[in-house]
């Protein structure tokens, strides 16, 4: 059943950057789009080549932009928007250089500092000269090992600047996973901490820097940055043919201003990895121009970010949606830093420091709404949340409860905007916008620009049917490459081999009367019991309504020659798994979904394995359940927790 939730008043509406957008390409284009968005939509994705070009213009994108607007190719990921085009991303980034605050961090036990445009500038300047001085040239790697800190962007926004290629890895990865992941594209410079913390626990990272050094030969120059608010822990060390810099020293230099040098559009800017919980990480090269103006139309267009307002996303530096909240300094927007448990000491940190920060657009997971949601189910608008305009919620889809929970408990008048999309675009191919009303369990629409569709078996579009999301046209955000990619052959595997120049996304979902989408989970854990496909998202949406459970997975295990489904589920510490519960937990997955939804067997376990950037693993659970070998546990945050899911003699008859 369909419930509106919310609708954003028409001052809103014509207060937007959206509408103003609109009435930039109504005049251009002698159009008139109504203030309606499907109209706005279907434009974009006719005329794609022009939409693009004209966002540029409309967002006053610094740089020279070619007067042809797309190279063709029939191959789908070689279409190249605004070829010729030249810009540099970390000029766009400085968008102001006054001594208004652009960043804040704060750390989990409430260390808090500011950096002021001015100072932004200035040590990014410092460090753009350290590069020049240690001749890292356009397309060498940087790599960073990093909590997210204020000299993590710094960093980044150097790197941007030279031309160099970005990388990093958060402090929660074990050496093994960083080694993994930088040994494949040999960066030149490593920016490490001395420590990071989370949940009040003290973790040395200096001392995991002689096994990455001894690993990765390409590193000459290490930089060390000490964790704000923290003694320095001490580091004297030397490692031959490797030169030690300590951060507050370089920031003594004061360089002059930066002479920006502009870069090809397709000029590589980032690499990014894919989880590596399959195999060993895929490095998911990104492109300078496609990043930067499919963010600022994201961020502008979508979630209306406008000169002035505070940005705050809980994320890592290993989660892509952190490179998202950076590009939001190129608004003119101030972003905000937290590092640490989203939950230490305080279960609603996080609505506290947007409540006191003033913050307009607060991102968040799906998973964070849920834990909120049960730790505190009558929170009733504790917090005043005066600034706040937008929510976002990614990471996994979110639940009928979870909408419901924000507008009863958070704020009534919020425009909770639910995305999805990934670090193979670095940005969303679903999301929100303010034209539309916000639906309990949709995702308002697709990005403009975007001709994002759900697919059948066959290639079918399909709507009201669940199948694979697809995106049936090219766009600026699209992976350069793969590094070490020959012939695009695992990029064509990825992406292209399912559909014929279709992209497919990994993603099970469907499209709903509204043009609001429905993610349904991955497609590779879809459960298929008697050869139909269900979706795992809809068995969570059910079993987070159960306080008495923390949190769950579902799996398909092969049994009998078909595929039988297995819930597995972690207890909150006050209650104990009964028969009534379970009783309670089958008849509410059979109500509401289907009794072919039913799990055969629902089993009690202690933790649940989920990746670095907080995502549960099926795929990993399912295979040691059927006795295969795990091929890159080092991907996982809590390898220790397959453990428990192995021989198990529940799953033996």
């Amino acid at each position: 059943m369909i419930k509106k939730l919310w609708e954003a008043s028409s001052i809103q509406k014509k207060n937007s950057i959206l509408f103003a957008f609109e009435k930039y390409i109504s005049k251009k284009f002698n159009n008139n789009f109504n203030n309606n968005y499907k109209k706005i939509l279907d434009w974009s994705i006719k005329n794609s080549p022009e939409f693009w070009s004209s966002f540029w213009d409309f967002a006053k994108i610094k740089g020279i932009k070619s007067a042809k607007k797309i190279k063709k190719s029939k191959t789908f990921y070689k279409n190249l928007f605004l070829p010729n085009s030249k810009l540099n991303f970390a000029e766009n980034l400085l968008s102001k250089n006054n001594n208004e605050k652009a960043i804040t961090f704060i750390s989990e036990n409430g260390f808090r500092e500011e950096r002021s445009w001015a100072e932004l500038n200035q040590d990014i300047s410092n460090l753009a000269q350290l590069f020049k001085n240690k001749k890292i040239r356009p397309k060498d790697r940087v790599a960073a090992y990093m909590p997210n800190t204020i000299e993590t962007v710094e960093a980044f926004i150097a790197t941007a600047s030279v031309g160099a290629i970005w990388s990093s890895c958060s402090p929660d990865f074990g050496v093994k996973g960083v080694i993994e992941r930088f040994s494949q594209i040999n960066p030149k410079i490593l920016f490490i901490t001395d420590q990071y913390f989370y949940n009040g626990k003290q973790i040395n990272i200096l001392n995991r820097l002689p096994e990455i050094l001894k690993a990765i030969p390409s590193i000459k120059n290490v930089i060390i940055t000490n964790y704000p608010g923290k003694n320095f822990i001490k580091h004297n060390k030397k490692f031959k043919k490797v030169r030690i810099f300590k951060w507050n020293e370089l920031m003594k230099i004061n360089s002059n201003k930066i002479n920006y040098f502009n870069f090809d559009f397709e000029h590589e800017l980032a690499i990014l990895y894919s989880s590596g919980t399959t195999g060993k990480p895929k490095c998911i090269c990104h492109r300078t121009g496609g990043v930067l103006i499919q963010h600022k139309k994201e961020h502008q267009l979508h979630c209306d970010i406008k000169e002035g307002d505070n940005v705050f996303y809980f994320t890592t530096c290993g989660w892509m949606m952190w490179n998202w909240l950076v590009s939001v300094l190129a608004s003119k927007a101030s972003i905000v830093l937290f590092d640490g448990s989203p939950m230490f000491k305080k279960n609603d940190l996080l609505l506290k420091i947007a409540d006191r920060e003033k913050i307009t657009l607060l991102g968040v997971s799906a998973k964070y709404i849920d834990a909120l949601r049960k730790l505190n189910p009558s929170l009733k608008y504790k917090y005043k949340l005066n600034n706040l305009k937008t929510i976002c919620s990614t990471g996994s889809p979110l639940s009928n409860d979870g909408f419901e929970y924000i507008y009863k408990n958070v704020k009534k008048k919020v425009h909770l905007s639910s995305i999805s999309g990934g670090t193979d675009i670095v940005s969303c191919f679903v999301l929100g916008n303010l034209y539309q009303p916000v639906h309990r369990g949709e995702i308002q629409n697709n990005g403009l620009g975007l001709d994002v569709d759900i697919f059948n078996d066959k290639g079918k579009s399909v709507k009201n049917r669940k199948g694979e999301l697809v995106c049936k046209n090219p766009f600026p955000s699209m992976p350069l490459k793969f590094w070490n990619d020959k012939n695009d052959k695992k990029l064509k595997e990825a992406y292209f081999n399912r559909f014929t120049n279709n992209w497919y996304h990994g993603d099970f979902a469907e499209i709903k009367n509204t043009g609001g989408f429905i993610i349904h989970g991955r497609s590779d854990t879809t459960l298929n019991p008697g050869g139909v496909r269900l979706g795992t998202a809809e068995i969570y949406s059910e079993v987070e309504k159960f306080t008495q459970i923390k949190e769950s997975i579902v799996v398909g295990q092969s049994w009998d020659n078909d595929i039988r489904v297995i819930l597995f589920i972690v207890m909150n510490e006050k209650f104990n798994f009964t028969k009534d519960l379970l009783k309670k937990i089958k008849n509410q997955i059979r109500k509401n979904t289907s009794p072919r939804h039913v799990p055969s067997k629902i089993i009690v376990v202690k933790d649940i394995p989920r990746t670095k950037s907080g995502k549960i693993v099926e795929l990993a659970v399912k295979n040691v359940i059927e006795g295969n070998i795990i091929k890159n546990k080092e991907a996982l945050a809590n390898p220790q927790a397959l453990k428990q899911f192995k021989n198990l003699k529940e799953l033996s008859y």
